[in-house]
């Protein structure tokens, strides 16, 4: 009844969203184009006027893009309202699928692997430092769109694989002529994150061709997680929140095993000037390591970019055209320094001044200094082809599209564990070259061992996409009700993806996460049709009826064939009324890094639900549970972080998805130039692909009857039987039962004249109902609408958008609220500081001053009023969830255009 009224209020709208913020906010040169053109729009391949489209669909023009402040593609689109969850950016530091650097975008919260990103139609090569699982949106310069449509529906028949969540097409200008160069410079009111950008368009065209070409630069620096957050929060006292550090002490944290105090906790000397042997109880408040000063808030990244456009018209039928983009990507992140941990010293160890054998659980090698994360990636793109016209009415066009990246990606101050064995080892240090090395107690630890033990590890890796395809589009016939349009076409498709990491990483001998080398493609034939049938035309109670058909068979050498469809409804009801549904199937593959990608470990921000289990209001059935699996009383989980096995899983099978969309858009015929839409979305995924958090499993277990719940098993975690400390967390990939999300989508556009300024206004709003996720069959649902998840982001219920734009004489002002709803912790107790996150505003305006033709000047405040992230208890950086709110603070610019 709650879905049957949901899609009531909602119902149908499908074809005009994008016609709405065409309408509202395209320039008028782009409205009288879109008037005289029958174009391709994203949900369709038919040819037909924009306003006629039957996918929902929000389109970003250049105007809304230049009045946004955003500089890069990442950040328009993860601040849609209908994006949520996880997804890479530059102050989250936890990209996945070796994407250091990344950046994607994540509708619906679905996965970055659920939407489908294109480049005028066409897909793009995935990238990031090799076999990779989403395209790098770093790669696209902003300069070059001419607008970017999100088709905020499943799209599989139309697109194939991974049009899940929907599809993200980015439009580029066709021509251009003249020359434009522009320079950007911004940062923080406080002088830091220094962001920087010169970009230039230079084009041409003739009767028969045109050419367009765009070099661009961009850099922004880093800032600092201590100078952002100060230190690492969290409630060590019952309504107070306290600085705490990394249990990998600087001195070296260690267990006694043997004799009478066996199972103590002790920490060695942390004084640069103190006694290197001496060792006291530890003491988590004294001896834990401050990290954060070793970390960024937001991560220094350099792009460079070249594209080209161009077409030549052959004769009156045949045009030939071919696009070419090329990026660099240089980037950095901080980390603490290294860590080494789970080493033995018997009690006649010469180093040992305990007397008893000790196990050392986590010594920081401050000394070496912190290890720095960088990544330099070459991404190619080409595509030739050639269009043209058959008879009356029918187009075809035949294109190559060739993709490449290439990245060359390491880490500084690794140890290698080998050859510190080596210098552990009494027998044999000393001699041949090899330096005894004493690891207990903080200044104990020589040059020559660090020279000796310390290393720079190197990996490289890429991704390569090669496809062809053949479309032919036109009128098929005429019925009563109109033409019958047709479109249909064949894909073939290769995907391949690598990644060799350094030989010491993959041999294991570095105290870093394992890898193994990656290597795996696959290929895919397809063919697709199309059509759109009209049922009723100029009726009392339809101005239009019609059905939209598209089915797609694909067929690909790694799991067999699969077909998918989809059906809409579009029913113009009157000039000012239209409605539209759409039922549809969609499927996604394993892509190369889930399936192919070897067992790799990572140490990743974890909750232990047992820390503190014995303590007045714990959860009584997280209490039982924690002392029915043998943890000690007064535990408590001494570090942010567990090592957690990560990587892929050569068993996944596909997932296949149904999607439901229904709406409606309404023209209000009292206020002119005023259109309300309203959409409902209903996606649900059969053998849904997904990487659990160790955080949700472990929750999950200990909120389980008697620890019955399947995560309880020692597939999923163990712990260590003398500290209770979590020492095996797995996250590997799964097929999981099921996954559903659903809710509504509301928009409001508004055109008007106030004071002489002419005015444009838009707010687009999303409503998540339900986010459910079942991790097998017959499991209980995992809800994640309404919370945070400490490790997937932000399902929060609301999100918006609203945006409002003033122009007259030489002067446009642009003002912008982003929302961002209440969320609770999924991982946090009721009443806990930080179980709650509040509702956060985001205020942004920017001013331009168009000083003649050519000369225009742009100043703007990104977070106006300078909103702080709210503390989430269970945060994955910087107190808070780094993959939902803003870490910069206000942010200042100034930008200067010439043209001619």
């Amino acid at each position: 009844m709650k879905k049957l009224l949901l899609s009531t209020v909602a119902i149908g709208v499908s074809a005009s969203f994008l016609g709405a913020p065409s309408a509202f906010a395209q320039s008028g040169e782009a409205e009288a184009e879109a008037a005289a053109e029958r174009i391709t729009v994203t949900g369709s391949r038919i040819k037909r006027a924009e306003a006629e489209s039957a996918a929902p669909v929000q389109v970003f023009t250049a105007e809304d893009i230049e009045v946004s402040g955003m500089t890069s593609v990442s950040m328009i689109l993860q601040k849609m309202s209908a994006s949520a969850g996880f997804a890479g950016n530059q102050s989250n530091a936890y990209w996945t699928g070796n994407g250091y650097g990344t950046a994607q975008v994540n509708l619906r919260g679905l996965g970055i692997n659920r939407t489908l990103v294109l480049l005028n139609g066409r897909r793009i090569v995935n990238g990031g430092t090799g076999a990779n699982s989403s395209v790098d949106l770093n790669m696209i310069p902003v300069e070059m769109i001419q607008r970017m449509e999100v088709l905020k529906d499943g799209a599989s028949a139309i697109y194939g694989a991974d049009a899940v969540a929907g599809v993200v097409n980015i439009i580029t200008k066709k021509s251009f002529d003249g020359f434009t160069i522009e320079g950007r410079v911004g940062s923080t009111d406080e002088g830091e994150g220094q962001d920087r950008s010169v970009n230039m368009i230079i084009g041409t065209s003739s009767d028969k061709g045109r050419i367009m070409a765009t070099v661009g630069y961009r850099s922004s620096d880093e800032i600092n997680m201590a100078d952002q957050a100060g230190c690492a929060l969290a409630e060590s006292t019952p309504g107070q929140l306290d600085c705490f550090g990394s249990s990998s002490t600087i001195g070296g944290r260690a267990t006694i095993l043997s004799g009478p105090n066996a199972g103590d906790r002790i920490n060695f000397n942390q004084d640069p000037n103190g006694d290197g042997d001496s060792y006291e109880s530890y003491d988590s408040a004294k001896h834990n390591f401050a990290f954060f000063p070793y970390l960024n808030a937001v991560n220094p990244i350099t792009n460079w970019n070249v594209s080209a456009f161009a077409d030549y018209q052959l004769s009156a039928d045949t045009t030939v055209f071919t696009e070419f983009l090329f990026n660099n990507r240089t980037s950095e992140q901080l980390a603490t320094p290294g860590t080494v941990r789970g080493i033995e010293f018997a009690a006649d160890h010469p180093t040992n001044p305990t007397g008893e054998a000790i196990r050392l659980d986590g010594r920081r090698l401050l000394e070496g200094g912190p290890r720095i994360f960088f990544q330099d990636v070459n991404t190619f793109r080409t595509v030739v082809g050639a269009s043209g016209f058959i008879g009356d009415g029918w187009n075809w066009e035949v294109a190559y599209n060739y993709g490449r990246n290439t990245a060359i990606d390491g880490m500084t101050n690794i140890v290698n564990m080998q050859r510190l064995g080596q210098g552990l080892d009494a027998d044999t240090c000393g001699s041949n070259g090899i330096p005894c090395i004493d690891l207990l107690g903080y200044g104990d630890l020589s040059q020559e061992a660090l020279d000796h033990i310390m290393f720079r590890t190197t990996d490289n890796g890429g991704n390569e996409q090669r496809s062809l395809t053949a479309n032919i589009t036109g009128d098929l016939f005429d019925l009563p009700a109109g033409w019958v349009p047709v479109a249909f076409g064949v894909e073939h498709r290769k995907e391949k993806g690598w990644r060799h990491p350094d030989s010491s990483i993959a041999a294991g001998i570095m105290n870093t996460n394992q890898a193994d080398p990656i290597e795996g493609s696959y290929t895919v034939n397809e063919v697709y049709a199309e059509t759109s049938l009209p049922i009723l035309a100029d009726e009392d109670f339809a101005k239009s009826l019609s059905l939209d058909l598209a089915y797609r068979y694909s067929d690909y050498d790694t799991f067999g064939s699969d077909g998918n469809y989809k059906a809409s409804l579009h029913w113009q009801v009157s000039d000012a009324l239209k409605l539209r549904a759409t039922k549809s199937t969609a499927f996604r593959i394993p892509n190369i890094p889930e399936l192919f990608g070897g067992v790799a470990e990572g140490n990743l921000t974890t909750t232990d639900p047992c820390d503190g289990w014995d303590q007045p209001g714990a959860n009584p059935t997280v209490a039982a549970n924690c002392q029915a699996d043998g943890l000690p009383a007064g535990y408590t989980q001494f570090g942010a972080t567990v090592l957690t096995t990560v990587g892929g899983n050569p068993d996944l099978k596909p997932e296949d998805a149904d999607t439901f969309t229904a709406g409606v858009v309404w023209d209000v015929n009292f206020v002119e130039n005023l259109q309300l839409t309203v959409d409902y979305y209903n996606i649900d995924i059969e053998n849904a692909i997904q990487r659990i958090p160790g955080s949700t499993k472990l929750s999950v277990c200990y909120n389980s009857d008697n620890l019955s719940h399947q995560f309880c098993s020692a597939e999923h975690f163990t712990r260590d039987s003398l500290t209770g400390d979590i020492n095996y967390l797995s996250a590997q990939p799964t097929n999981a039962a099921t996954e559903n999300v659903s809710g509504i989508d509301a928009a409001l556009f508004y055109k008007t004249e106030i004071a002489g300024w002419a005015s444009d206004f838009s707010w687009n709003v999303s409503y998540l109902d339900e986010y459910t996720f079942a991790p097998f069959a017959g499991a209980a649902e995992i809800e994640y609408a309404g919370y945070i998840t400490g490790g997937r982001g932000s399902y929060t219920n609301w999100r918006s958008n609203a945006n409002a734009t003033f122009a007259r004489d030489d002067w446009r002002v642009h003002y912008s609220v982003q929302y961002i709803g209440g969320a609770d912790d999924i991982n946090a107790s009721p009443g806990d500081i930080g179980d709650q996150a509040p509702s956060v505003f985001y205020h942004n305006v920017q001013g331009t001053y168009f000083m003649n033709t050519n000369l225009s000047v742009t100043a703007g405040v990104n977070n106006l009023l300078d909103k702080e992230p709210p503390f989430i208890q269970s945060w994955t950086d910087a107190n808070t969830d780094t993959m939902t709110y803003d870490l910069l603070g206000r942010q200042l610019y100034l930008k200067v255009r010439y043209s001619f």
